[in-house]
């Protein structure tokens, strides 16, 4: 180089999912913004740094976790994650990267945050918003969530659908309550099954990276029914219609 040469930074990483997830595993935690409010747990809004690029993100200390009598105490964030490596495994993009991790009060999962307009939910949705919430329907069968309230479905500013507040899923007994029986009894589109009919392959091999890592976040029983809802789903090819029990989650927003 010579000395009239400016000397050229680095070229910055791509922001990819990928790259989400470094930082949220490996980076500090640069500032704690507060308590969010209207959490039913204890959740934080923090700053997420590592090599120049800094995340806002949601941060659910375990130890924070509101006891609850039908989910083993302590086990939220576990299934905040598994939810996450879920949606990822299917290639549905619905969960925001989600980590485990140490943080200033303890372990608990830190989800990137999503920004968005908190005027807008399920209940104000557009129809244009119909295919990505048939995704949404699938995916909440398939991790059983207990609690898809519509203020759980956000839109950024690419008008993407995602999904937040997975705490209360992957439980082995039938939980689905959810405001989004739109499609119940539907046929469930083909591609979507599909990408069901992968993800089945890969929790049957138990050396596959996908199936290690929910061995260590979920439970056994819990697994072999998520294995269950998801031979059903390809068996049925339709949308579950409400049961006799509770269905829907309260308050629905």
């Amino acid at each position: 180089m010579s000395e009239h040469e400016t000397p050229q930074k680095p070229p910055s990483k791509p922001v990819t999912l990928e790259r989400v997830v470094e930082v949220l595993e490996k980076g500090d935690i640069h500032a704690e913004h507060g308590i969010m409010r209207y959490s039913s747990n204890y959740t934080f809004l923090i700053s997420v740094a590592h090599e120049g690029l800094i995340l806002p993100s949601v941060y659910k200390p375990q130890r924070g976790e509101r006891p609850l009598w039908d989910f083993p105490e302590g086990t939220l964030c576990y299934r905040e994650v598994a939810a996450f490596l879920t949606s990822r495994e299917l290639g549905w993009q619905l969960v925001p990267p989600t980590v485990l991790r140490e943080g200033p009060r303890g372990l608990g999962s830190v989800q990137f945050f999503i920004e968005h307009d908190p005027e807008l939910n399920y209940f104000s949705f557009d129809p244009i918003m119909i295919p990505q919430l048939r995704v949404m329907a699938a995916f909440d069968y398939l991790v059983n969530n207990a609690d898809r309230k519509g203020g759980h479905c956000l839109v950024d500013s690419q008008g993407h659908l995602w999904g937040i507040d997975h705490g209360i899923t992957f439980h082995n007994q039938h939980k689905l309550r959810t405001v989004i029986w739109d499609f119940a009894g539907q046929p469930v589109p083909d591609n979507l099954l599909a990408d069901v009919d992968r993800l089945c392959g890969k929790l049957d091999d138990l050396n596959y990276p996908y199936r290690r890592a929910l061995h260590d976040l979920l439970s056994e029983a819990e697994i072999r029914a998520f294995q269950s809802r998801v031979r059903h789903l390809l068996r049925t090819k339709r949308y579950p219609q409400p049961g006799s029990g509770p269905n829907y989650p309260w308050p629905p927003v």
